[in-house]
């Protein structure tokens, strides 16, 4: 079983022909809201994957609160662990440039009410051999009293640095598996600005300290990771990016659903950079994470 310990958000996504700099106003194009949240995605990935999962987290009571929910609901997620606070849901703000990329803020609203408290509750109805998912959308005290719940009760962490955050090299040391983008492994690791070859030769030195499972993602790239000592790489598909809004939590969920499913590690990679290339074509966070058979189609 999966749980995801983590943000609930409605997103309120912006179309430009470019990103605009600092300072400046760019004409849009087009307007959308899309459930959102890096633990909602996350765990409607692994849904959609076709794996058992709970949703943990908070909205607020306002209007956002149902349509944050919906596509997990739809897609039979387990919601009985997710608390309707007084206040706003979270919002995420987007942008997204003719090139797919994209700039967000995100405004924590319910999610920053999430406890400690919540985490013992959530990992507590959790058993040996689940896994439990985390990001870092919700409260620090929140994330580490999980991981910390997680490794007495033999459930396997699976936490995604993102965002980036000044307690994530910390709270990385807690997981059994890192996710992390490039830009956030640097953080992990100490060192900015690594090539290829330094890159793998951090991914050594940390494995060896720790013993974790390490995960980069690259982009168009694919992945690269390092378990038992082992260094192994998976690719994703060669295609041209509508949106990358969410492909990353798509990636995490596809990852922590083959993981749960059986599937070997190298086969679990490659279904996740699979699935992370397919959400590059669609708008939004949640509306462009693939179903398992489409995913099936391309590998």
């Amino acid at each position: 079983m999966i749980t995801v310990f983590g943000s609930i958000n409605m997103d309120l996504i912006a179309t430009t022909d470019r990103l605009p700099k600092p300072g400046e106003t760019v004409a849009g194009n087009s307007f959308a809201t899309a459930a959102g949240g890096k633990g909602a995605n996350q765990a409607l990935a692994a849904r959609r994957a076709g794996r058992y999962v709970h949703m943990a987290g908070a909205v607020g009571k306002d209007g956002f609160a149902a349509d944050a929910l919906a596509l997990l609901d739809d897609a039979g997620t387990d919601l009985s662990l997710v608390q309707h606070v007084d206040g706003p849901t979270g919002t995420a703000l987007i942008l997204v440039g003719g090139d797919g990329e994209n700039m967000i803020a995100v405004v924590p609203g319910a999610n920053g009410l999430v406890t400690a408290a919540d985490a013992e509750t959530a990992v507590g109805k959790m058993s040996e051999g689940d896994i439990l998912m985390l990001q870092l959308e919700v409260p620090v005290d929140a994330v580490e009293c999980a991981l910390s719940e997680a490794r007495v009760r033999g459930v396997t962490s699976i936490l995604n640095l993102a965002p980036l955050t000044p307690d994530a090299p910390r709270l990385g040391r807690l997981a059994d598996i890192v996710i992390a983008n490039e830009t956030e492994f640097e953080r992990l690791a100490g060192q900015d600005g690594m090539d290829a070859e330094a890159r793998e030769a951090a991914l050594h030195r940390l494995h060896q300290e720790t013993g974790q499972t390490l995960i980069v993602t690259l982009g168009g790239d694919g992945v690269i990771a390092i378990r038992n000592g082992v260094i192994s790489r998976g690719q994703g598909l060669k295609i041209e990016p509508v949106d990358t809004v969410g492909a990353g939590d798509t990636f995490c969920g596809y990852f922590t659903a083959s993981l749960d499913e059986g599937l070997d590690f190298a086969s679990a990679l490659r279904r996740a950079a699979v699935a992370g290339s397919l959400a590059c074509l669609k708008a939004g966070a949640q509306p462009s994470i693939p179903l398992s058979q489409d995913v099936a189609d391309r590998i």
